[in-house]
């Protein structure tokens, strides 16, 4: 099927959606397999002004239109007045990205942009896949799912949000460097400055940090020291010059950076992993089998990290640390995972049977279905 597109027209597909790591890189990962699969395809992401995907995406060799859309603050402040004349002009300039693109398929990841295009496209008539990347979806998704004409799906038992006939389970794209970690270790080891004697504790918070877990692993880091732990801290932006200050003294054997972009490294280095549980997280953990802490946030829609971390956890797959007990709880259950190798390796062995590791590709695969058969 992917020859017969090589020889008709070009194809067009949008990709919209971002916000944050967890929209931005399976998206990336899903239009670099539409080019694998159709080099000449022509792919048009479309994010939101000011968030991640506005650097991510053309950095990955996309270009990219940004929309003026945001979502509403959970805290009263005067930006939420904004957002429904923001959600208007959004609509209005997906409808018109639509008819100027003409794309053969539009594909949603979720964020803010996701849903006027998908919305713009279905009503065109134009074949719409979401990729919904929890285990229980925001109602954005849930809205878009009634008119999408598929929806590729992480987790069993999506049909009590979905119709069950427009349901494909391909698990959540993950890059590509990140699964291929064979060979890395001695690299890995070097980028970061530690030494081989000693385990490595991989920390992050995801593109943006977290709170709780900054606050955490700072309480807990003289602890983690003197158990010879090595530490690889991903902090986000805002914690990031106070974790500096903080591990003064500590710099042989702790790596602090706001954003790590070699996480092929910081994964092929670990022994375990301290993690919120977005949805991408738990995926690249699943594939690269981790042994694993997962923190959810409790500031997310509907809770869906604990769900996501449940899917894990009630398969024996990972650890659980509720956030307003990270701070007391996290430095003993650390110590015990790294000193455990039993543990560490049912955890890994539960992993296996939970890992997808070509969903970007299968994704790809199900966007083109909907052209043939349009």
């Amino acid at each position: 099927m992917e020859e017969q597109l090589q020889q008709a027209k070009v194809l067009r597909v949008i990709i919209a959606g971002g916000g944050t790591g967890g929209h931005v890189f399976p998206a990336i990962a899903i239009g670099l397999a539409i080019k694998k699969k159709v080099y000449n395809a022509k792919i048009l992401f479309v994010g939101a002004k000011g968030r991640l995907e506005m650097k991510k995406v053309p950095a990955a060799g996309f270009h990219i239109i940004g929309l003026n859309i945001s979502g509403l603050q959970r805290r009263l402040t005067w930006k939420n007045l904004e957002v429904p004349f923001k959600l208007c002009d959004s609509l209005i300039r997906a409808r018109n990205i639509v008819k100027r693109f003409k794309p053969d398929v539009v594909i949603g990841v979720g964020g803010y942009a996701s849903g006027p295009l998908v919305r713009a496209a279905a009503k065109q008539g134009i074949p719409t896949l979401i990729q919904e990347q929890n285990s229980f979806p925001g109602l954005t998704n849930r809205l878009l799912g009634k008119k999408a004409s598929k929806i590729c799906v992480a987790y069993d038992g999506m049909e009590r949000f979905f119709d069950k006939s427009k349901l494909f389970l391909t698990g959540n794209p993950v890059r590509q460097d990140i699964v291929s970690l064979e060979g890395k270790y001695e690299q890995a080891m070097a980028f970061f400055g530690f030494t081989p004697d000693k385990p490595v504790l991989f920390v992050t918070g995801g593109s943006l940090g977290a709170r709780t877990i900054n606050e955490s692993i700072s309480k807990n880091l003289p602890l983690f020291v003197q158990n010879d732990i090595q530490l690889i801290w991903q902090t986000g932006t805002t914690y990031y010059q106070q974790a500096l200050d903080q591990a003064k003294g500590y710099e042989k054997g702790v790596y602090v950076n706001q954003f790590i972009d070699r996480m092929d490294f910081a994964y092929a280095a670990a022994d375990a992993v301290v993690s919120r549980a977005g949805a991408i997280a738990v995926s690249e953990i699943c594939a690269v089998q981790k042994p694993a802490i997962l923190i959810p946030s409790p500031n997310v829609a509907e809770d869906h990290q604990t769900k996501n971390a449940l899917a894990l956890v009630n398969h024996h797959a990972a650890l659980l640390v509720k956030d307003h007990e990270a701070i007391e709880k996290l430095g003993p259950v650390v110590i015990d995972l790294i000193k455990d190798e039993e543990k560490k390796f049912r955890l890994k062995e539960r992993l296996v049977g939970l890992s997808f590791r070509d969903a970007a590709n299968v994704i790809a695969g199900e966007a083109l279905g909907l052209i043939k058969t349009k």
